[in-house]
């Protein structure tokens, strides 16, 4: 009764751990696939950013800082505009910056570009100076020149007095941004979308999407955005949005740029963040599955063990525990290589098949028994005794010659024949036929063994109980 009491609180024990540290486990599970989620989120929006900062803040620093110096002021502030003087100042800041830059004079009414061209600022042919001119910010953001599509920053110039004295601008070819956009999509495999308060799409990964003359994409031609609840596409709140895109799906991160009232909208390929935090949650469950199937083993074993103990008349036979053929052939390799040569004497109950009709299958384990402790009291230490098949024994001899063999196999039958009967079946007359081989050369088990079976095999045609032995030729 003690046994079994001990056996159920161990059991409720170990199940107790093993609830524990599934539970465990999957909370790590769940925290790991959490953070390789936000690190992966992470690593998406690292170079995006970089990207925004290099592309278009640092463009618009530029223009704040040079639209605020005297020189710039001076140029702008005069009644009679010197060209040469603006056109000279617009040339050097294009060899030192790599930009292009304007001048668009309120009193002139003329817009000066780097490259030397001049445009004359006419109310209803030019439509950005007039509507940013009335405007309340100091800083917008547009696409124009048409015939060589460029991103313009345009700033408000003001003298001491805070008059109005036009707008100075820093240009970027839009094919630049497209060659970077490229560059940016082969590394880390996600778009970019900037959309203006409007929804156009000012800027874009996708060369398709870019604004044509005057014509700019809106979000809601895209069919993937069309196909989005009509509340998310009316506040443009696409931030985590999974959405399908050629049969693909994308998750969308949204970074505000709020210097140019756009929005900026990163396509990230779900499959690549997928197969990362893939990785993290398969680690997590193979640790699962290994530590579960070590806790349940513990169990298996400690059943065993109780087992074993609530049952003490259980029987292990001795015949049960030598070694099989497998683990001999390791053993007859071992021995043939340090001893050189060695003798194969096989065993084999005659009759058996007829004792285990006739009295039983406990009996012709009992049997089995009784030879097996015969045979381990009359070898020698360094003999081997194994199993060969259910009712065969073989005994490895090394260093012993044929002859001597021959002999020894001649005390086995003998002390097999003149055993105790059982104590259940006294009429039980046991003996045993045996065959021997012999090699001094290296030959494989199977070969040695083979011979030895021949002269088994003739011991028991020639009336069991005898032994007969068959050498290598």
């Amino acid at each position: 009764m003690n046994t079994f009491r001990t056996l159920h609180r161990s059991i409720l024990v170990l199940f107790a751990v093993v609830v524990l540290a599934i539970v465990t486990l999957v909370h790590f599970s769940i925290s790991k696939i959490v953070a390789e989620q936000s690190r992966a989120q992470q690593q998406s929006l690292s170079p995006a950013v970089s990207l925004i900062v290099e592309q278009l803040l640092k463009p618009l620093h530029t223009s704040e800082a040079l639209g605020h110096s005297t020189e710039l002021v001076t140029l702008m502030e005069g009644d009679e505009v010197d060209e040469a003087a603006i056109f000279k100042t617009l040339n050097r800041l294009e060899r030192e910056f790599g930009l292009s830059f304007f001048i668009a004079s309120e009193n002139a009414k003329r817009q000066f570009n780097s490259d030397g061209t001049t445009i004359d600022l006419i109310e209803g042919e030019v439509s950005w100076y007039f509507k940013y001119r009335d405007g309340p910010q100091d800083a917008v953001a547009d696409i124009g020149k048409w015939e060589d599509t460029h991103f313009y920053i345009d700033l408000k110039v003001f003298d001491e007095d805070g008059r109005f004295l036009g707008f100075f601008g820093v240009g970027k070819s839009l094919r630049s941004f497209i060659n970077v956009f490229d560059s940016y999509k082969e590394q880390y495999g996600y778009d970019f979308l900037f959309v203006d308060e409007k929804g156009d799409i000012m800027l874009s990964s996708d060369p398709s999407l870019v604004a044509s003359y005057s014509d700019f994409t809106n979000l809601s031609e895209l069919p993937w955005y069309a196909s989005l609840p009509i509340t998310v596409q009316d506040e443009q709140a696409l931030n985590n949005k999974l959405v399908t895109i050629n049969q693909k799906d994308f998750l969308i991160a949204e970074v505000k740029l709020n210097q140019f009232g756009w929005t900026v909208f990163l396509l990230s390929p779900l499959e690549d963040r997928q197969t990362e935090i893939s990785q993290a949650f398969i680690f997590s469950v193979v640790t699962l599955l290994v530590v579960v199937f070590s806790l349940f083993l513990l169990i298996y074993n400690l059943l065993y063990y109780f087992r074993r103990d609530m049952q003490p008349d259980l029987i292990v036979r001795h015949a049960n525990r030598l070694p099989d053929r497998t683990n001999l052939e390791l053993i007859y390799q071992s021995l043939l290589k340090e001893q050189r040569s060695i003798s194969v004497i096989l065993i084999s109950v005659d009759d058996f098949g007829h004792i285990i009709d006739a009295h039983g299958r406990n009996a012709g384990d009992d049997v089995l028994d009784k030879v097996v402790a015969y045979l381990s009291d009359h070898l020698r230490e360094q003999d081997v005794l194994g199993r060969w098949s259910s009712e065969e024994f073989i005994v490895l001899l090394p260093q012993t010659g044929p002859h001597e063999a021959f002999d020894t196999a001649q005390n086995l039958r003998h002390g097999i024949a003149t055993l105790t009967p059982l104590s259940e079946s006294p009429q039980l007359q046991l003996t045993a036929s045996l065959g021997v081989s012999f090699t001094a050369t290296t030959r494989s088990m199977n070969e040695v063994t083979a011979h030895a079976e021949d002269a088994l095999y003739q011991a028991k045609r020639d009336g069991h109980n005898l032994v007969r032995m068959q050498l290598i030729e």
